[in-house]
């Protein structure tokens, strides 16, 4: 495929990214309670979701773009030796799952990613969050996975394909993060 088959691929999903809205915009409202009653934002997710929760975990204890107190925010991919002991004990289903147990609390939001709605370990993270009471979001591709089934809240991207589904997400998570900064910035 040439680069500009990817690229009207790209720009056809990101013109019907707007049907995205309403529950983006509840994802915003319970970010925002998540932060003002004390709790935290909890990301995961696998590969290029890895990375993705990585970003924009940084995204908010750091600064997006306007300088603002930091926000509790952790991406659960981070620390090798939990996911790589966890993985050997208990096998790898269970990496977020445990790291929840000992983490996540019932003002936090948790993030679960996965493209497909299918991964084991994020449908399992999941799980976990809801048996503590916390708010569970999954961001998944058009289909949903399992997840849709499991996750209450759940951002479906209107495609199939991977890239396309993780340039989306990104581009979500961008805007949660700019509408949060507008939010904390007005006070």
């Amino acid at each position: 495929m040439s680069f500009h088959d990817t690229l009207d691929r790209h720009n056809r999903l990101f013109l019907g990214l707007g049907v995205l809205e309403p529950v983006v915009l509840q994802l915003v409202d319970q970010v925002e309670r998540t932060i003002r009653q004390g709790g935290k934002i909890l990301f995961f997710g696998n590969g290029g979701s890895a990375a993705d929760s990585q970003h924009l975990a940084a995204e908010f204890v750091v600064r997006y773009k306007t300088d603002r107190k930091a926000i509790a925010a952790l991406a659960l991919t981070v620390d090798t030796s939990i996911l790589t002991a966890g993985a050997n004990d208990y096998g790898f289903a269970s990496v977020y799952a445990r790291q929840i147990e000992a983490l996540c609390r019932k003002e936090d939001t948790v993030i679960g990613i996965s493209t497909s709605g299918d991964s084991d370990n994020i449908i399992e993270g999941i799980r976990a969050a809801q048996e503590i009471g916390a708010q569970t979001w999954a961001w998944t591709g058009e289909t949903g996975g399992r997840l849709k089934d499991i996750a209450p809240q759940i951002i479906r991207v209107p495609s199939s394909e991977t890239a396309r589904v993780q340039e989306a997400h990104i581009f979500i998570g961008h805007w949660l993060c700019e509408e949060i900064d507008r939010r904390f910035a007005e006070g």
